[in-house]
């Protein structure tokens, strides 16, 4: 079902774009938390704890790519909106084309460094195998994963959010049930829950890929019309690989920062995981509304509704307050019940409700970066917010951390005060290169 974002009201479209994302990215948060809630309490803490301080390294293979198909997005909403049908269809089975490789090359890097790359968080001993063995499920089936986000970035380009939001229900529903039968049932411990999602993650991949063999749209794909398209391969990696880069970097600095919460023991690591899994509600509401801006300031970008695409930045930023606001809220009165969730153990519980009522407030701040962001993305600017959120949230968090806690103090408010840190400074230099981005020169260079 292709939506035109260029006509008609921009809150209902943004909304309407929106919803699908974020309930689809509450039951995957769903499934994602029935994982480590079966981890924290028919497990074990160290397992619990492995699973959720892995997850940058999971995170750094599998967001590289997402950065890419962003890209192909993007492009795709940008030729949608200019109603160039030919370059659309293009634009796709290029995409595709795209994803196939990519499978092959993240599959190989991912099971070549997982050792590495986990030893740059330095996990305890009795945490380590458990994050060996579940990274070496997750990176075998790789595949599911990328083909399930490029088969989704080509339904939101044309403004269908619904369909991958139906994908993610008959996943989370899976995962779950195979959850609580691999673990309470054939006692498989942490290869049971890695299973559970690599088989869930392939049923919405496969759904998602059938999708597009069967949709009515211009964006049908077709064995016949595969292809390689150079310059269309150009646009999507001028777009795409400063956004691959920019997730790549900050995930990779996330293992740096996951060996200093490491360094306080399995107790605030424990705590830290329950916080980065609770986090997540807040940040839903953020990542669904940018990723609909994205697609919004694509479309009336490509059609030249400069004004358009303006005020629909300015409604996304106001869209995101309001759950922001309420969540948040919630999530500081219930921090210790939220972290009793994962696992009841005291030390665990108080080191969570520290690391949500310390945090989470800056997440009114990080609004601004989400927004502006996915806009500079839709008109297809990439490269220097890249640098901009790089030098702030892998530098500027690197060199914090070590002057923090090598030369001031060196404790676990203070670890957790680098991500604020590098939000706030990332939050002022985005929003002056929104400021002056020059839409009518970029819609000409659209048109080469």
């Amino acid at each position: 079902m292709d939506v035109d974002m260029t006509q008609g009201s921009i809150y209902r479209h943004i909304l309407m774009f929106a919803l699908p994302l974020l309930v689809g990215n509450f039951f995957q948060q769903l499934y994602n938390t029935v994982d480590t809630w079966v981890l924290g309490n028919y497990v074990s803490k160290e397992a619990f704890a492995a699973v959720g301080t892995i997850a940058p390294v999971f995170n750094l293979v599998v967001n590289t790519f997402i950065g890419l198909s962003n890209g192909a997005g993007v492009v795709i909403s940008q030729y949608y909106g200019a109603g160039n049908v030919k370059q659309v269809r293009r634009s796709v089975h290029t995409s595709i084309v795209m994803a196939a490789m990519a499978s092959v090359i993240f599959t190989v890097f991912g099971l070549t460094m997982k050792d590495t790359l986990i030893g740059f968080m330095k996990p305890s001993a009795e945490m380590l195998p458990h994050a060996r063995e579940y990274l070496g499920i997750i990176f075998t089936f790789l595949t599911f994963q990328i083909f399930y986000n490029v088969a989704s970035s080509i339904l939101r380009a044309i403004g269908d959010s619904r369909r991958p939001f139906y994908f993610l229900i008959v996943a989370c529903v899976t995962n779950i049930v195979l959850d609580l039968f691999f673990v309470l049932k054939l006692n498989m411990g942490v290869r049971g829950v890695a299973y559970a999602t690599v088989i869930a993650q392939g049923l919405s991949a496969a759904l998602a890929v059938m999708t597009l063999f069967r949709i009515d749209s211009v964006v049908k794909l077709s064995l016949k019309e595969l292809c390689f398209d150079v310059p269309i391969i150009k646009k999507v990696l001028k777009i795409g690989i400063p956004g691959a880069i920019q997730v790549a970097l900050v995930n990779f600095s996330n293992l740096f920062v996951t060996s200093y919460i490491n360094y306080f023991g399995t107790d605030f690591a424990s705590g830290y995981s329950a916080y980065f899994k609770s986090e997540l509600i807040i940040f839903m509401p953020q990542q669904s509304i940018s990723l609909a801006t994205t697609t919004f300031v694509g479309q009336n970008f490509g059609a030249g509704n400069y004004e358009r695409a303006k005020q629909g930045v300015n409604a996304a930023i106001k869209l995101c307050l309001i759950p922001t606001l309420i969540l948040g809220g919630l999530m500081m009165a219930f921090a210790p019940g939220i972290t009793a969730f994962f696992n009841s153990d005291p030390a665990v519980m108080r080191y969570g409700a520290m690391c949500i009522r310390f945090i989470t407030p800056f997440y009114i701040i990080h609004i601004f970066i989400m927004i502006h962001t996915a806009a500079l993305r839709g008109v297809g600017d990439t490269l220097v917010p890249m640098i901009i959120m790089v030098g702030c949230f892998v530098f500027l968090r690197q060199l914090y951390l070590f002057v923090v806690t090598n030369y001031i103090v060196n404790t676990p408010i203070a670890v957790l005060g680098s991500y604020p840190a590098g939000w706030v400074v990332g939050t002022v230099l985005n929003a002056l290169r929104y400021k002056r981005m020059d839409l009518s020169s970029r819609f000409a260079k659209l048109r080469e």
